[in-house]
């Protein structure tokens, strides 16, 4: 559907096209994956030796076969990934839903979500915290990309190792971006079900909007005219 607005034409759509939600929960179930194998893999080369992860919640019977799952997740995370970022770098959405971020609307936001005072009444917009938390994990998943190919590949990809300094460097970085991830998933998941219609709208598409981002209100009813 379009709507013409001041001379132009704007194209009606959801606020979460099918590509987003696709690239979404693809890139839920990859990182998923990713974790739980990557627990089993840590445990059979600890950095921390008081640190082990239960068998019961990593993903692979052995190393080796754990070391399949992750390859396996990666693989879907990259390529899944790019399209995410090629698609929201030249349609807009980054610079429309994730710009500009205000250090004090996020710590007003951040005290008002903790203190379960956090409204979202208009899905169309993404609050403070919302934009910090996306660019945020963007950017540690990257990292967990490259520090990823130093660990799995150390000699071709020598200069990638130097970037962490050396190979346990680019262990410890991978580990903390790993710790990252989960962070962001547990607040990530606090706040969807603080304002559970986000969760909808990230299934079904959301409201509608036009492509520059207002939010599509139905036209009023034309009254009677009064006798």
């Amino acid at each position: 559907m379009r709507k013409a607005t001041h001379g132009r034409t704007a194209m009606n759509r959801k606020m979460h096209p099918t590509i987003i939600r696709f690239a979404h929960w693809t890139n839920a179930v990859a990182m998923i994956t990713l974790i739980m194998s990557g627990w089993k893999i840590y445990n059979d080369e600890v950095l921390f030796g008081v640190l082990h992860f239960p068998e019961s919640i990593v993903l692979g019977i052995w190393a080796q076969h754990a070391l399949q799952w992750h390859f396996f997740a990666m693989w879907v995370l990259v390529l899944n990934g790019l399209v995410y970022l090629v698609y929201g770098l030249f349609s807009g959405r980054f610079l429309r839903m994730l710009w500009p971020i205000r250090p004090r609307e996020v710590i007003a936001e951040m005290v008002q979500a903790l203190t379960f005072r956090l409204k979202h009444a208009d899905l169309t917009h993404y609050n403070a915290v919302q934009k910090l938390l996306y660019v945020g994990i963007i950017l540690v998943i990257i990292m967990q990309v490259v520090s990823g190919l130093a660990i799995w590949k150390p000699v071709q990809f020598s200069n990638l190792v130097l970037l962490f300094y050396d190979f346990q460097g680019a262990r410890l970085a991978h580990f903390i971006g790993m710790a990252a991830i989960c962070l962001f998933i547990m607040v990530h998941v606090t706040l969807a079900l603080l304002v559970p219609r986000t969760i909808l709208g990230m299934l079904t598409g959301g409201p509608r909007v036009l492509t520059g981002g207002a939010r599509v209100t139905p036209a009023p009813h034309a009254s009677n005219p009064a006798h």
